[in-house]
Formats: C-alpha cells, structure tokens, sequence
C-alpha cells in the first residue's frame, strides 16, 4: 500500500504530494536546511561534483521544488536546465528564487510528472533529483521515463534519504526523525502531515542494493550508491 501524506483523503499519492508541497512550499527552503542542520546542502554539491568529468550541457532536475539542486547543478557550466515538479506551490517559490538570483535565463521551471516526462527521448546529458524518488507514485515507471530522455552515455544521479544501519546512528537517526522532526516541522509550516509523511515515506522506500536493483532492472548501467553522513542519507548514480 502507498504512503500518502493525507491518510484520511481518497486521491492519488501523486495528488497528495502535490497537495502537501503546496500546502508547505512558503516554509520549505528554511525548513530543508534547518531540519538537516545544512548538511543537505553539502550533499547537493557532492552529487553536482561527481558529474563534473561529463560537462554535461543540458540537464534535468526532476522534483526541482524550490530549484535548489538546479542552482548547485550551474557549478557544471551547462547551456540550459530545466527544473520540473508537479507542484504549483513550490515552483512559483522556485521561478521567483531564479529571477533574483539572475539566472532564470539558464533554469527554466516547468510544471512536470516524472511518470510522464514531455521531451523527447535522448535529450539530456544529464537527469538529477534530490530528495524526490521516494514521493513518486509508480518508482520504476518514473526511473524508467528518466532513462529514457537521457541520451545514450548520459548519467542520473539521485540524492534520496537511506536508513543508517549501525549504532548509534540508527538509533539517534529514528528518535529524530519520528519524535523531533514532526514536532518542528508542524510548528513552522503548520502542516503536521508533511512531516509525519517524511520519515513514513524514507521507512518505505526500497534504500541501498533494493534502489540499485531497480535502476538495474529499468535499463541503467553501471550503477552505484555512496552512503552521505553515516548512512543518513545516499548518492545513486546510473548511466544509460
């Protein structure tokens, strides 16, 4: 059965996602790195470092949010890329943060659903995605149509949270994020939901050798996974 962020709701998770990114988006920027004490953000520019030897030129930022990963992904000098999310809310947030940062000439925010994807196949050098696999609705079918706007040789790297296998990291990991997380995250974005769905939605997710199976079984090469921060959290990288 599907995690969903709103249980007592009868529509999609795709729509609940939707829903609950809307319902927080004016908070989110602050409430990401406050939450991971800025350590996303050194993931993010991990992720960025490990494309660099591509020079990828045109790249795509699945469930771009707030833009934030696209802006780390400018340290690779490329001529265009496109952010897209299925969330009004977050992207709006996002088109704004791109005009005063000057550089909504190179990240163009679309509204887009990583199960359907509106480009042609092979187009990108390069697809990322930080923090977003987890709330797809059907994983392999957005891996798949990930894989397939990729141009052959081209690279995917995702940034998802993982569950820390050792003590006493795996233990401190789970207090915090079942116990303290929720608390702050419904006091700051009034939306207790979106922060009890978090750690449900990382319990579920298929972390570790299950999420490179998968890449593997929908068509990505030379897969690999590199644990952030004590297993917090992990880099994927797959090729087409």
């Amino acid at each position: 059965m599907a995690v969903v962020p709103y249980k007592e709701k009868e529509t999609t998770k795709k729509e609940q996602v939707a829903e609950m990114f809307n319902n927080i988006s004016h908070r989110y920027d602050f409430l990401n790195h406050f939450l991971s004490l800025g350590i996303d953000i050194l993931w993010r520019k991990k992720a960025i470092k490990l494309l660099k030897p591509d020079q990828p030129k045109q790249i795509l930022d699945i469930a771009t949010g707030t833009g934030d990963f696209a802006i780390e992904a400018l340290a690779l000098n490329p001529d265009r890329i496109v952010g897209v999310d299925i969330s009004s809310g977050m992207l709006e947030m996002g088109k704004q943060k791109m005009k005063r940062k000057k550089v909504d000439h190179i990240i163009d925010m679309q509204m887009g659903d990583s199960e359907k994807l509106l480009f042609e196949d092979n187009t990108f050098d390069a697809t990322i995605v930080a923090f977003g696999v987890r709330n797809f609705e059907n994983l392999k079918q957005g891996l798949s149509d990930m894989h397939r706007v990729l141009r052959p040789g081209g690279k995917a790297v995702i940034i998802e949270f993982s569950r820390p296998r050792s003590f006493p990291m795996k233990q401190l990991y789970s207090f915090y994020f079942k116990s303290i997380l929720p608390i702050i995250g419904k006091l700051i974005s009034k939306d207790q939901s979106a922060y009890t769905y978090l750690p449900e939605s990382v319990d579920a997710f298929p972390d570790g050798q299950n999420f490179l199976d998968i890449l593997s079984a929908v068509g990505y090469k030379k897969t690999e996974c590199r644990p952030l921060t004590f297993g917090i959290a992990s880099i994927y990288i797959g090729q087409k």
